[in-house]
This record gives structure tokens, C-alpha cells and sequence, in this order.
């Protein structure tokens, strides 16, 4: 005799409580009210700093219009920026020798590429400066050349800002040098190319997407540096705004003038390395 089984459908009590066939469950949002009561809270007190700052008649706002737009701070505006790029390109090709040389195999190169950084990392820019501007009572003669009055003021920032900005430029570059994948270099050299053409064609337009970044950074800052060579009587934009308030005594809408200005250029600036990072970033996960 087989044996049989019974199978019994299950009791409509038995069955588990849910949706009922396809519906999928609602979904609610978190709630997040504490993140909006911030949001509104940091939002009224900045625009209570910015009605108090447009209706605050100590700022002059009268007076830094009447100076924003005058030919001498233009002029100074002018001498700012280009300081700002001739330091920015004689910087970045010094600091790229650097790099080259710490990264070499020559001992030698190697001990005075790290002197060198190490000398301009440690040393406070304003004490290169006044280093500098007195030359002539440090060497009064270099292979006979009466050296008193040999540097003007602008020549002293030239020099004194580049070679602070090549320290910190070479170590920009060889941190980008150093991102690039080995067998890039690999690669370059089973084609039979030379080292500087190496350099030149494979490894540094891979390491821009590296150096860019830190570059951009430095160039607002050296917009911003400049302005510490109004202590050898340069006259950059600081330095203008400050002849005008020794005369008028109008010391913070002068100030006011400059700060907008340098934010503008620095706007600007930050801008252009957006696209130029953008540009760089091709074909990467990172690129927007």
C-alpha cells in the first residue's frame, strides 16, 4: 500500500501581515529640520553683516568709489600683476630645474637642489627682501661692480620673490613628476627618447594634472605676496592706497579700495583654473 501525502493550503489567518501582491512600500523623506533651522539662522547673519556693513558710514563707501577707478591706483594695479606673472613664470622655471635636479641621480645636483629648498622654505620672505635690498652693504663690490646702488626696488622684488617662489615651485613639480606612472617613463625610453625630451613630451603634460591644482593656489597667493613689497617703497597696489591715506587720512576706504581689487583679480583667477584644471583633467574620473 503507497503511502500518500495531504498537502493543505494555509489559512488565510496564517498568512503574514504586508503589502498586498506588487505594491512596493512608501518611502518618506528624513525630515531634517534642525539642517534648514541652520541654514536660515546662518543666512540671517549674513545678511545682517551685509546690511551693516553697506550702512555703516565709517566704511566711506562714497570715498572708495571716488578712488576704485583712479590713476594711480590703476597704476599700482597694473605693476601688481605684472610682478605677480613675471614671478609666477621666472618661479616655475627655475623651480622646475630644481625639481629635475632633486630627482637626478647625481648626488651633487641632488645636495644643491635640497640646500637650496630647504635654505628659501626657512627663511620668512620679508627678511629675503631686506637681505636683498641691502646687498650693497653686504658686497659692496661683485667682480668690481659697485653694487651700492646697482638694484632698484623693483629689481629687489623681481629677484627676492623669485627665488622664494622657485623653492616652493619645485617641490609643486616634483610631487607632479613623481604621479606619473613608471612605465610612462618605461615606455619613453623603449622608443629611444632622450631625458629632457622625456620630460618635455611624456612627463610633464601627465603631471600637470598634479601640478595645476597647487599652482593655481600659489599664483593667488603671490598675487596677494606682492603687496609685502611695499615695505621697499614699490609701488604696487598697497603701496598707492597708502600714499594716498598719509595724505588724506582716509585710512580705511583706501583700504577698502585695495581688498577689492585684490579679491576681483583673485575671482578672476580662480576662475581660469577651474577651466585650465578642467582642461588637464581630460579623460579622467575627476573630470567635470
Amino acid at each position: 500500500m503507497s503511502a500518500q501525502t495531504e498537502i493543505h493550503a494555509p489559512s488565510p489567518a496564517a498568512q503574514p501581515d504586508g503589502p498586498v501582491g506588487d505594491e512596493a512600500p512608501r518611502i518618506v523623506p528624513v525630515r531634517r529640520t534642525g539642517q534648514w533651522a541652520a541654514a536660515v539662522a546662518v543666512l540671517l547673519l549674513l545678511a545682517g553683516v551685509l546690511v551693516s556693513v553697506v550702512r555703516n558710514d565709517a566704511f566711506q563707501w562714497d570715498v572708495v568709489g571716488r578712488y576704485l577707478t583712479t590713476e594711480s591706483v590703476l597704476r599700482g594695479l597694473g605693476l601688481t600683476l605684472w610682478l605677480t606673472g613675471l614671478v609666477m613664470v621666472l618661479g616655475f622655471a627655475l623651480g622646475t630645474l630644481l625639481a629635475v635636479f632633486r630627482l637626478s641621480g647625481n648626488p651633487v645636483l641632488q645636495a644643491v637642489s635640497w640646500g637650496y629648498i630647504w635654505l628659501f622654505r626657512s627663511t620668512p620672505i620679508l627678511v629675503q627682501l631686506l637681505f636683498w635690498f641691502n646687498i650693497g652693504a653686504l658686497y659692496p663690490q661683485i667682480l668690481g661692480v659697485n653694487t651700492v646702488n646697482l638694484l632698484s626696488p623693483i629689481a629687489v622684488a623681481v629677484i627676492g620673490l623669485t627665488l622664494h617662489e622657485a623653492a616652493y615651485a619645485a617641490e609643486v613639480v616634483r610631487g607632479g613628476i613623481l604621479s606619473v606612472e613608471r612605465g610612462q617613463l618605461e615606455a619613453a625610453q623603449s622608443l629611444g627618447l632622450g631625458p629632457w625630451r622625456r620630460l618635455r613630451r611624456i612627463v610633464l603634460p601627465q603631471a600637470m594634472r598634479s601640478i595645476v591644482p597647487p599652482a593655481g593656489n600659489m599664483l593667488i597667493g603671490t598675487l596677494k605676496g606682492t603687496s609685502i613689497v611695499s615695505i621697499i617703497a614699490v609701488q604696487d597696489l598697497l603701496y598707492s592706497v597708502q600714499l594716498v591715506y598719509h595724505r588724506t587720512y582716509e585710512v580705511i576706504p583706501l583700504l577698502l579700495v585695495a581688498t577689492l581689487w585684490y579679491a576681483v583679480v583673485t575671482s578672476l583667477l580662480s576662475v581660469g583654473q577651474y577651466y585650465v584644471e578642467r582642461h588637464y583633467a581630460r579623460g579622467t574620473a575627476g573630470a567635470r
